[in-house]
């Protein structure tokens, strides 16, 4: 009796161990590792820029602050005597900053140091005809403008070139994998993960007129450029957008 409830526990043992192994759970102790291919896809698209955008200042002085201020007014206005002569409209035209500030020699605020009172306006114009900026730029100078904040070249259709170019970068991400991984004799699966670098536009036209960055979700600059007109000295060149995307693929 004894020696059959030993051999009973015995079978017991077996067909649990049988049940409780099998090729499903023998796969799920010993997962596949994934196996994972990051590539970084650039692309650049030129095109001719369709406006520009042109940050100015206006500044006069005198120990009369009626009288900076009159000065300072009347030549405003022949800056937009300029801007109407050109047909630009008055919502391409904007006052973005008045400041007046008192100056004085050596560091000091004495009366017999006072040079006078100074008047700034920043007017902020865009000009929709590239081809007549080398006019319009003379005109604004002559008619009063000494200070240049920065001038940009920009598109209009930024978005549009914006998306060219990061469907494009995808491309290129996506050969980039697959000649990297065929190298290795696999393929590429699905994408895991895809994100896009950041970026911002730079012109060279705004480093030359004394401008600075701006950010517009893409790099711009000119490269390349026409020949310079009959009638004016120069010549637009290109701008590039670019995008740069990084995206994970899974190995075959």
């Amino acid at each position: 009796m004894k020696t059959q409830i030993l051999l009973l526990v015995a079978l017991a043992g077996v067909i649990f161990a049988f049940v409780n192994w099998s090729p499903l759970r023998a796969e799920t102790a010993a997962p596949v590792p994934p196996r994972p291919i990051t590539t970084t896809g650039d692309a650049e698209i030129k095109v001719a820029p369709d406006e520009v955008l042109l940050i100015l200042g206006v500044e006069t002085w005198d120990k009369s602050l009626a009288v900076a201020k009159q000065h300072n007014d009347a030549r405003v206005q022949q800056v937009f005597a300029v801007t109407r002569n050109f047909g630009i409209e008055p919502r391409h035209v904007q006052t973005e900053h008045i400041n007046v500030e008192p100056r004085y020699r050596n560091g000091t605020y004495t009366d017999a140091d006072f040079i006078g009172f100074f008047v700034r306006k920043t007017i902020v114009i865009t000009l929709k005809d590239v081809a007549r900026f080398d006019d319009f730029y003379t005109a604004l100078l002559e008619a009063g403008t000494n200070h240049v904040y920065g001038i940009h070249f920009r598109t209009t259709e930024l978005r549009k070139y914006r998306d060219q170019a990061r469907a494009l970068a995808i491309k290129a991400a996506q050969e980039k994998a697959n000649a990297l991984a065929g190298e290795l004799g696999l393929k590429i699966g699905k994408p895991q993960s895809i994100s896009e670098n950041a970026s911002g536009w730079w012109a060279w036209y705004s480093n030359w007129w004394g401008g600075g960055n701006m950010s517009q979700n893409v790099v711009q600059n000119v490269s390349g450029g026409s020949a310079p007109s009959e009638e004016g000295t120069f010549a637009p060149g290109q701008i590039s957008v670019t995008a740069r995307v990084s995206v994970t693929f899974d190995m075959e």
